[in-house]
């Protein structure tokens, strides 16, 4: 199923150009995009969890991480 999306025809130029250079169609350019805007929004949640993580809680990780490690290299 495809759909028509109305944009200005210099993004569409912008968009089309773009495409070409990465050898894409104009559609799997727009995919692409879209995958680049979810990255980004879990790398951004990602981001936030990281920095509300306690000291107590990055210790422990810390800690748990040091066990497997010498488990791996015993």
């Amino acid at each position: 199923m495809t759909t028509t999306i109305k944009v200005s025809n210099d993004v569409r130029d912008q968009l089309k150009g773009q495409a070409a250079l990465a050898h894409r169609t104009l559609g799997q350019h727009l995919e692409y995009l879209a995958s680049l805007g979810e990255r980004e929004a879990r790398i951004a949640s990602l981001r936030a969890a990281v920095k509300a993580t306690t000291p107590q809680d990055l210790e422990s990780y810390r800690e748990e991480t040091r066990a497997w490690d010498r488990l791996e290299n015993a």
